[in-house]
């Protein structure tokens, strides 16, 4: 067994939680509650892995999450790096 780590996010435009899971080609759903997408990856992370060509050792394994801070404005191509997050 192999633990997953996905990213997770809110559409307000569906109001659907949408869940990625880094590395792993065509793991991605959405659902409308965390419960529900937790079934819902685990579901899809099966099936993507059923059909992966490697070995599942082979993926890309999760490092953390970055946090990058920018500057929003029309000409103004700065940006800072925030703290690192890792898991």
């Amino acid at each position: 067994m192999r633990k997953f780590m996905a990213y997770i996010e809110w559409d307000s435009e569906t109001h659907l939680y949408v869940g990625i899971v880094p590395g792993v080609p065509g793991a991605h759903t959405q659902a409308a509650s965390l419960d529900e997408l937790r079934e819902n990856l685990k579901e899809v992370l099966e099936l993507c892995l059923e059909e992966c060509q490697g070995q599942p050792e082979d993926l890309p394994q999760f490092v953390g999450l970055q946090e990058v801070e920018v500057t929003l404005g029309v000409n103004s191509p700065s940006s800072t790096l925030g703290r690192w997050i890792a898991r």
